[in-house]
């Protein structure tokens, strides 16, 4: 299925492309954040602009008090290296020429390579109001709605954003639903983190908070580990704005291995945190765990999680896993939640558990993987979604 808009943007400065991906459209809005990576391409994008479709679908809720409204699914991105000095630069043009689309048909914020401040930031440079301004029509009070996400971003635990968190809390949330399931203790479960940015590192620190033991984490400079688990707040304290460890806050007893070694780390759990097709169908060979958990997007080809699957290792999806970083804006913007840590934190964990134990026993019970069973929920939610509000493809 195509998607409704497909753009290709070249810089004029630079000559990097750029791509606009409007999977489709709820009420004349989607919702897809913005990346930047080298070798970013317009098949990925797609890819990520469809997923972003079945993420709002299966936050659906036909609870008329519930407001947050289902949006359509879309996806930016722009091949470069955030770390490039020109980046800047071509952030600022690419949001310049996708203004009319941010201003009518397309929110979007932070992704892979991109903070929310550096977005919003270059989007006030481009003259956009907001990089959600197109969902500010659906709104009963735009003023109070923006204060209150204003108020949110504000909020600071342990020193680090609110915003940040919410995802890391629902992907964590989704792991702990399935030990649960699987009746294993979270005391002597074992994680392997590969990325320590904004997914990866809030991951981390809701798992160990939970009791689970962190045993490696895995950053552009390599992989950091300790059998006996690694200080994770440290770790988080010691990182720049792209997730790299200053390797000087190490331990004697953490070791410094390879970029890959996460992969083949002795744990019952990974969480690929950072860019898509990390797991391919050879290195998935070096996999022990029992449970991948995709906290990035598309992080594992489908080829290999039919090899991980044939050899008995459960592949939680993204769609599913790091949904709530997507539905907390909404659910703070329409007021579900409010700007307040402790319930963002509570309602997200009810949300994505209710969301992963719905989605993993879909899977049992029609013995399929968890990816088909979410993809089938969120086709049943499509379904109300278009019969209540209506969908442009």
């Amino acid at each position: 299925m195509s998607p409704l808009i497909s753009l290709t943007w070249s810089d004029d400065v630079t000559g990097r492309k750029g791509y606009l991906v409007v999977d489709r459209l709820v009420r004349g809005v989607s919702s897809g954040g913005l990346r930047m990576r080298e070798g970013c391409s317009l098949d990925e994008v797609t890819g990520l602009a469809r997923g972003m479709t079945m993420k709002e679908a299966l936050h659906y809720d036909d609870d008329p008090s519930v407001r947050y409204i289902p949006l359509g699914g879309a996806k930016g991105g722009i091949d470069c290296d955030p770390r490039d000095p020109a980046a800047y630069g071509v952030l600022v043009r690419y949001l310049r020429a996708v203004r009319p689309y941010i201003e009518t048909v397309w929110t979007t914020g932070e992704d892979l390579g991109l903070t929310q401040d550096l977005i919003d930031r270059a989007a006030a440079e481009a003259g956009l109001v907001s990089t959600v301004q197109a969902i500010h029509p659906l709104l009963d009070d735009e003023r109070t709605a923006r204060r209150r996400l204003a108020d949110a971003f504000a909020v600071d635990v342990d020193g680090i954003g609110l915003d940040e968190l919410a995802g890391g809390c629902g992907v964590a949330e989704s792991a702990l639903t399935a030990l649960d399931r699987a009746g294993v203790p979270y005391d002597g479960t074992r994680v392997a983190v590969q990325g320590l940015g904004t997914m990866g590192g809030a991951t981390a620190r809701f798992l160990s908070r939970a009791g689970l033991t962190i045993v490696a984490v895995a950053d552009v400079k390599g992989t950091i580990a300790c059998p006996k688990g690694l200080d994770v707040e440290s770790l988080l304290a010691a990182r720049d704005p792209f997730g790299t460890v200053d390797r000087s806050v190490l331990r004697p007893c953490d070791r410094e291995l390879p970029g890959d070694a996460w992969l083949s780390a002795d744990a019952e759990i990974l969480v690929p945190a950072a860019v898509s097709y990390a797991i391919d169908t050879t290195n998935q060979a070096r996999i022990t765990a029992r449970w991948i958990v995709e906290a990035a997007n598309m992080p594992v080809l489908a080829e290999a999680e039919e090899l991980l699957t044939a050899r008995g290792i459960t592949v939680l999806p993204d769609v599913v896993v790091n949904s709530a970083t997507n539905a907390w804006w909404w659910w703070t913007l329409f007021g579900d939640i409010g700007a307040d840590a402790d319930e963002a934190f509570a309602h997200t964990r009810r949300s994505m558990r209710a969301l992963t134990e719905l989605t993993l026993a879909r899977a049992e019970a029609d013995g399929t993987t968890p990816r088909a069973a979410a993809h089938a929920i969120a086709a049943d939610r499509l379904a109300l979604i278009a019969e209540r509000f209506g969908h442009y493809r």
